[in-house]
């Protein structure tokens, strides 16, 4: 069955329960922050309480891969439960993948977390075009076919990054300007917002304008790094400009951290969708 395209239903998602996008980060050192063992039992109870606590109320639930691949079979099952609840609870699950490669090996990669029949299916994948945008194929021809969405590594928050996303192709577009030209084209025409975003740092500030980056390309801009990062909502506005009004702002450490208390992981979700929302109207009317 085919889900209503991505875009649409993150549009949907923001407007009824707030610009916010919430990791689910089991970290070694934040399970201990939460006075639980670093095993299957204690990623479990982190899991379920992040899920409990939040999948019935902000809009997207971004589970990291890695921190359950770590602990085997056992921690994928802890992580298909927790995409297969979310969802069932109303969240859009983007799940924070970064995978990149090419050819039958995408597929496979597209197969696992955007196929409506897999355990790990998703609404929406992180991808890494650094094989080249058009390896990202099968990934995209498969979110446009279930109505799911693909985020793709641009500009990315950290300091790293810009050894190649700010490179400058010859024609003189940096990479990452490239990258979000090609989202461009697979947004064109899709209302209220298309279902192929890019993956942008809150904290780059004016480093912005180094890569050259035109952030209109008609979909979601995935924006790590507000709250322990160092950028407030506030931010936003000065970082994305017009484009702020597509702006999914995520936050990982600023919410677990007042975990295991379900109220006050509820509370800080509720208050960072607050400022977010403050902020964007602060902004001015939309701009298209």
């Amino acid at each position: 069955m085919t889900l209503e395209a991505f875009g649409t239903r993150l549009r949907r998602a923001m407007d009824e329960r707030g610009p916010l996008c919430v990791g689910i980060d089991p970290h070694a050192s934040l399970l201990a922050d939460w006075d639980l063992t670093d095993d299957i039992r204690g990623l479990e109870r982190f899991t379920r309480t992040v899920v409990d606590a939040l999948a019935d109320r902000v809009a997207v639930l971004k589970p990291q891969s890695a921190f359950f691949e770590r602990f085997g079979s056992r921690g994928i099952a802890v992580l298909e439960r927790a995409v297969a609840d979310s969802r069932y609870a109303g969240a859009l699950v983007l799940m924070d993948a970064k995978r990149g490669d090419i050819g039958s090996t995408m597929a496979a990669y597209a197969a696992t977390y955007l196929d409506p029949a897999s355990p790990l299916f998703s609404d929406a994948v992180t991808v890494s075009p650094y094989l080249g945008y058009g390896s990202l194929r099968p990934a995209l021809d498969l979110a446009r076919e279930s109505g799911t969405g693909v985020f793709v590594l641009a500009l990315t928050s950290n300091p790293e990054g810009a050894e190649v996303q700010h490179a400058v192709r010859a024609g003189g577009a940096s990479v990452a300007a490239t990258m979000l030209e090609h989202l461009r084209a697979e947004n064109a025409g899709a209302a209220p917002m298309g279902s192929y975003g890019a993956v942008v740092g809150a904290t780059l500030g004016d480093t912005l304008g180094a890569a050259g980056a035109d952030l209109a390309i008609n979909g979601p801009l995935l924006a790590p790094g507000i709250g322990a990062q160092g950028a407030t909502a506030a931010d936003l506005p000065k970082v994305f400009g017009a484009a702020v009004r597509d702006v999914v702002p995520n936050v990982s450490r600023g919410v677990l951290r007042h975990g295991p208390d379900v109220a006050a992981l509820r509370e800080s979700a509720a208050r960072f969708a607050d400022e977010v929302r403050e902020a964007v109207a602060a902004s001015g009317p939309a701009v298209r």
